[in-house]
């Protein structure tokens, strides 16, 4: 399925007589000084968060080593640990505060649905993309005891490749100095154990709520656009996306779906607010599109035989294993 690529344009709009800020359609405010600098993500700021950010990222470059991943990857692709709907899921995450986001402590579903909504106003028309904006953080119930009570560093934060050398721009990098990973002769190499152009699909990524979902995905044959598995794989992956670090990794389907990564990260990013959505006013909508997807069957695990009959989405038993 091909997925034509859509460019947001960015305008610049005067407010009042002397603040510049960047706004999108979705009608959320960027400041401009914001985007010119870190994009609503200050590692630098001196406060108590920040302390719980650095310290995150300190245990996730010391642990999370290539043969960790893999054991992970074995583990939790079994598909075998609980059932649950979609909206279900969404609520779950009511409970989960994400320690590596330096700028909100919102709950979850918050941000999932400011994501979805913002994009839902500027893109009308992609429903597959309000999909995607509401399921790309799912995978963070990882962090609760149900599920495995995973620790932060092993579930959230920027993800990285593993396998091959640490790029300087992932956030922190002076932790890797203690990762064994660093040490290793051929993992401490530009490509590593990975060809040039071998593709983002064959390169282990750090795990995490990204790597689990994206895995859920792949193990069950989804049919969902390669580009909405992109951005559900990839949306962490700001060393790629934000710094074009790893692209020598990249191949040509990878470089049609990070254009459509590349306009997400604005929603998932740039959405963030304390000002909430009600749940209960939007809820009918992604009922009816979750709906829309389904077949007479009832849901089994997290997407369970859905079927996008306007040819966009087809999900087929897809357990939400943990």
């Amino acid at each position: 399925m091909v997925v034509a690529a859509v460019v947001v344009e960015q305008k610049n709009k005067v407010v009042g007589e002397e603040k510049e800020e960047l706004v999108l359609d979705g009608g959320f405010v960027v400041p401009d000084k914001v985007v010119s600098s870190h994009g609503c993500r200050n590692y630098n700021a001196e406060n108590e968060r920040q302390k719980t950010v650095e310290n995150l990222y300190r245990e996730q470059h010391t642990t999370q080593t290539l043969d960790f991943v893999k054991k992970m990857r074995a583990e939790y692709g079994k598909l075998n640990r609980a059932e649950m709907s979609i909206w279900d899921c969404c609520e779950l995450l009511n409970s989960v505060v994400d320690d590596s986001d330096p700028d909100l402590d919102e709950p979850q579903i918050q941000h999932l649905l400011q994501s979805a909504e913002a994009i839902r106003k500027d893109y009308p028309n992609e429903d597959w993309l309000h999909l995607t904006a509401l399921i790309h953080d799912l995978g963070k119930i990882l962090l609760l005891p149900q599920f495995g009570g995973l620790p932060q560093w092993a579930v959230v934060g920027d993800t990285f490749p593993l396998g091959c050398a640490f790029d300087e721009s992932n956030v922190h990098h002076k932790y890797f100095a203690e990762n064994p990973d660093s040490k290793n002769p051929i993992y401490s190499t530009k490509n590593g154990v990975y060809k040039e152009g071998c593709g983002l699909d064959s390169v282990y990524m750090s795990w995490g709520h990204d790597d689990y979902m994206y895995l859920v995905a792949k193990e069950n044959k989804t049919t969902l656009p390669s580009a909405a598995l992109f951005i559900v794989r990839y949306h962490s992956f700001y060393p790629l996306h934000k710094h074009g670090a790893y692209k020598h990794l990249m191949n040509k389907q990878d470089e049609e779906d990070i254009k459509w990564l590349h306009i997400f990260n604005k929603y998932d990013l740039y959405s963030k607010s304390k000002v909430h959505v009600d749940v209960a006013a939007v809820k009918p909508y992604y009922q009816s599109l979750i709906a829309k997807v389904s077949t007479a069957k009832s849901l089994l695990g997290l997407w369970a035989c859905i079927s996008y009959w306007a040819s966009l989405i087809t999900l087929c038993f897809f357990n939400f294993g943990f």
